[in-house]
């Protein structure tokens, strides 16, 4: 398994608990992809990758809080819930990825 793959698994899985979707798109992303390095993460998601690190801390912060939080407190939700699918469809393109390299295995006695 990648490293990769791990990271967005894990901010996925984040992503589907309970709770308001802005809360959970910051602890997601601060948790589970904020430290991730862009060289990490294949090449055919990388600009995306790149894209969302942005998006995700365009907001100059208050005093107390960090860039990811005040981006994602001037969202709204459905924004957020457009930021969330981003990174479930970033996912989807690694799972792919990984499935597409394995080697097939062919039952005994098929040539």
């Amino acid at each position: 398994m990648s490293s990769a793959w791990e990271h967005f698994f894990a901010a996925t899985s984040m992503l589907a608990t309970s709770g308001p979707i802005k809360h959970r798109l910051a602890t997601a992303y601060r948790t589970h992809l904020a430290t991730l390095d862009a060289e990490e993460v294949p090449k055919e998601i990388r600009d995306e990758f790149c894209s969302l690190s942005n998006c995700m801390s365009s907001v100059p912060p208050l005093r107390g809080e960090s860039a990811v939080q005040a981006t994602v407190r001037k969202m709204s939700d459905t924004e957020a819930d457009g930021v969330a699918m981003r990174i479930v469809n970033m996912l989807g393109i690694i799972a792919r990825n990984q499935s597409a390299a394995r080697p097939k295995l062919r039952a005994v006695g098929d040539d």
